[in-house]
């Protein structure tokens, strides 16, 4: 089943660029609808309400008054949430028993990006083929409903508080923050309004930075894709640890009172260890490709079951759902815990970790010693859309090549981002200096089979 619009993650591009124009939007919006519809006359004689949310990106303004008319062209009612994280948006689908809902976010790329995400009723990402049902609807021109049976809008006035409580439901009562220092960093995005209160009313310190969104620096130099900024803040501040989370607010990284940065697989480690240490770990872990190898190797130390999945989080969920597992996720800081949420959430994986600490009275040094990551190089090439790097012969020996040269001591792997014209090299291994030339050669190779 072949789609043309839908990525790993929704639909995304860079705005004024199809699929990312209005008049592409408006579209999309109606055929969403339509299947929507479609979908619910099956179970009840009832119209479907979808909710609307987005990040800060300037964007979101356009992009959803014309998801809103299309909708409400094809008979939909429509609840306008304004910027929300995007696990807020799946949270609130279920809490208010909606049929859909969609999210206006390019996640942590940055402002001058933006996309559509689709939500079911269960609040998971939409299956591959109600993807497909849409973008099959794109070829129908829009019929406008009946004045009388257009869909109707309307703001949810209260959905940064019914949100809070959400999260703060997922953190153990006999447990608290108090005592606790933390800086926050909210990337410019959609947790702006969300994640100090969370923090705040469950007893910590709150500094909180990355607050102040303009429309243009969601993603800029903060947040979860660039921790440096937190990194200084959590010294200058003298915290006793950094939470950062991106432009959406479904990834998280932390960093401890040195500054020293806790990546989503170190993060997914701490709160499984803690799990099987209180006898709460069902199953296993899934991570990804990316996860790196002493992870990987820490978990069968601790006879923790782990399984690799391709690189995005519903290839996790799907992985998750299909072995009755409850945890998993990716490097970058995607972590989903099925029992708290259903989808991957950068505030309630941060509860999780701070239950882990505050349960075992350790810091992230501690409840991470043992394990030491391997070192690890990515590199990111802009490619041709087109650019199939498995049938280029020049790339695939300097890959085997590598293998070879890492002798079971370490992994490379090449591909195509699903969310931007990239293909990812990244290279692992025990040691740094080849992992570094390794990665540099490949990504070389890859840079000059595009330019030719």
């Amino acid at each position: 089943m072949t789609k043309k619009y839908f990525g790993t993650d929704g639909i995304r591009g860079r705005v004024g660029t199809l699929p990312i124009t209005p008049e592409f939007v408006m579209h999309l919006g109606y055929s969403a609808g339509k299947v929507f519809a479609a979908e619910w006359h099956l179970i009840e004689n009832n119209r479907p309400t979808v909710l609307i949310g987005k990040d800060t990106r300037v964007s979101g303004y356009m992009l959803e008054s014309a998801l809103e008319a299309g909708l409400s062209a094809a008979g939909v009612d429509i609840l306008l949430s304004g910027p929300m994280p995007t696990p807020a948006i799946a949270y609130l689908i279920r809490a208010l028993r909606l049929q859909a809902g969609v999210v206006i976010s390019a996640s942590h790329n940055p402002y001058e990006d933006n996309g559509i995400k689709f939500f079911s009723s269960e609040g998971n990402k939409l299956p591959d083929e109600m993807e497909h049902k849409i973008e099959t609807g794109l070829s129908t021109p829009i019929e406008t409903m009946p004045s009388a049976q257009l869909g109707k809008a309307q703001r949810l006035k209260d959905a940064p508080g019914r949100y809070i409580e959400f999260c703060k439901s997922t953190f153990p009562y006999h447990l608290n923050l108090r005592g606790l220092r933390i800086v926050v960093d909210c990337a410019h995005g959609a947790t702006y309004h969300i994640a100090g209160h969370v923090l705040h009313e469950l007893g910590a310190d709150v500094v909180t930075i990355g607050a102040e969104p303009n429309g243009l620096n969601i993603n800029h130099e903060c947040g979860a894709t660039y921790c440096a900024t937190l990194q200084k803040a959590v010294k200058a501040h003298q915290a006793d640890l950094g939470i950062a989370l991106d432009g959406d607010g479904d990834r998280v990284m932390m960093v401890d009172k040195n500054g020293v940065l806790y990546n989503g697989d170190q993060l997914i480690y701490i709160i499984a260890k803690h799990r099987q240490q209180n006898e709460r770990l069902k199953g296993g872990v899934v991570g990804t490709l990316m996860t790196n190898l002493a992870i990987e190797n820490g978990f069968r130390k601790l006879n923790i079951p782990f399984i690799r999945a391709n690189v995005g989080d519903r290839y996790v969920l799907e992985l998750l759902q299909e072995r009755g597992w409850q945890l998993g996720g990716e490097s970058s800081g995607h972590i989903i815990c099925i029992d708290r949420h259903t989808t991957g959430d950068g505030i309630i994986a941060a509860l999780q970790v701070l239950y882990a600490l505050r349960d075992t009275n350790k810091t992230l040094a501690e409840s991470m010693q043992g394990v030491t990551l391997f070192p690890q190089e990515l590199i990111n090439v802009n490619v041709p859309k087109a650019f199939n790097f498995h049938v280029n012969s020049v790339i695939q020996k300097l890959h085997e090549e590598a293998v070879r040269d890492l002798n079971g001591e370490g992994r490379v792997l090449l591909r195509a981002s699903g969310t931007e014209p990239l293909v990812r090299v990244m290279v692992e291994g025990k040691s740094e200096q080849k992992v570094n030339y390794w990665a540099e050669r490949i990504a070389s190779a890859v840079h000059s089979a595009c330019s030719t």
